[in-house]
């Protein structure tokens, strides 16, 4: 047996300066602003590059700056930022005529109005839907959540139900499958499907995992076509079943977990092939269904 350690003066341990112990050098000052639900980590990013946003009473403009959630006091655009509050997501189906945003300068109806109405404080709409566009919107005050979604590398697939005319060529159909460009760049391949036809005009089940600005109705326009009514019916494995236009239900947890999976695979490599047939295994679209 190795004999006992001669019994010594213990050392003293080394103790760091306060600003460095666990917890005292906060977090990025993005992400505080994110968990306190007054918008997301992109959006923060850009306020804080505005000059918008105080910590300690002194204006910040680098990113990077840390804060201590509860100790130091930051401001954005004059206001308060307190502690982060519970974190509440919803699922909404915007009814054509409503802004996607939390304000709208010419007073029209928005998601600000709805959030309103909801009672959630620190809600915001992640993502949009333009204003002649219907369908799932996710509402939520989690920062962390949101940055993921909008974030490219986490794009998961969005299904929409589109009404089109002149009715699309089979030919028109497979280029949209294959990628129409749209400005300077060609959009990815895409899962198109037409669901009916009638009077020359025709449903498509549409399934894209981008997320460019009015993407749907610009890549009808590259094959001639006209968008008629445009629905958006999931984001990923969330979707709209039953909610009515104009009605918002709780996100529940097992979709919460469903969605965060779909992100996690989206951020894998896969083979360029293998994002058309990705496209396809979603649940179906409801094209028929009344608004």
């Amino acid at each position: 047996m190795a004999p006992n350690p001669r019994p010594g003066r213990t050392p003293a341990k080394k103790t760091k300066p306060a600003t460095e112990r666990a917890g005292a050098t906060g977090i990025r000052l993005q992400s505080l602003i994110a968990r306190a639900g007054v918008a997301s980590r992109r959006e923060a990013e850009r306020l804080i590059a505005a000059g918008l946003v105080q910590l300690n009473g002194k204006v910040v403009t680098e990113p990077g700056t840390r804060a201590r959630e509860g100790f130091d006091h930051v401001r954005v655009d004059g206001k308060l930022v307190g502690r982060a509050a519970p974190q509440r997501s919803f699922v909404y189906h915007k009814p054509v005529g409503c802004v996607s945003t939390l304000r709208d300068p010419e007073g029209r109806f928005c998601i600000g109005d709805v959030v309103e109405a909801l009672g959630a404080r620190g809600v915001f709409p992640v993502g949009r839907l333009d204003f002649h566009s219907s369908g799932l919107i996710l509402l939520t005050n989690d920062g962390d959540l949101a940055e993921r979604l909008m974030h490219p590398r986490f794009h998961v697939e969005k299904r929409y139900a589109v009404k089109v005319s002149p009715r699309p060529t089979r030919e028109a159909i497979e280029e949209l499958r294959r990628g129409v460009r749209i400005g300077r760049a060609a959009t990815a391949p895409a899962f198109v499907r037409e669901i009916r036809h009638a009077g020359g005009k025709s449903w498509l089940d549409v399934r894209i995992a981008e997320g460019r600005n009015q993407q749907i109705r610009r890549m009808m326009e590259a094959i001639g076509c006209r968008v008629e009514k445009l629905r958006r019916d999931a984001i990923g494995p969330v979707g709209l079943g039953d909610l009515a236009p104009g009605d918002a239900r709780t996100l529940a947890a097992r979709e919460r977990a469903a969605l965060e999976a779909a992100m996690e695979a989206a951020a894998e490599p896969r083979p360029a092939a293998s994002v058309r047939g990705a496209a396809g295994r979603g649940a179906r679209a409801n094209p028929t269904r009344k608004r």
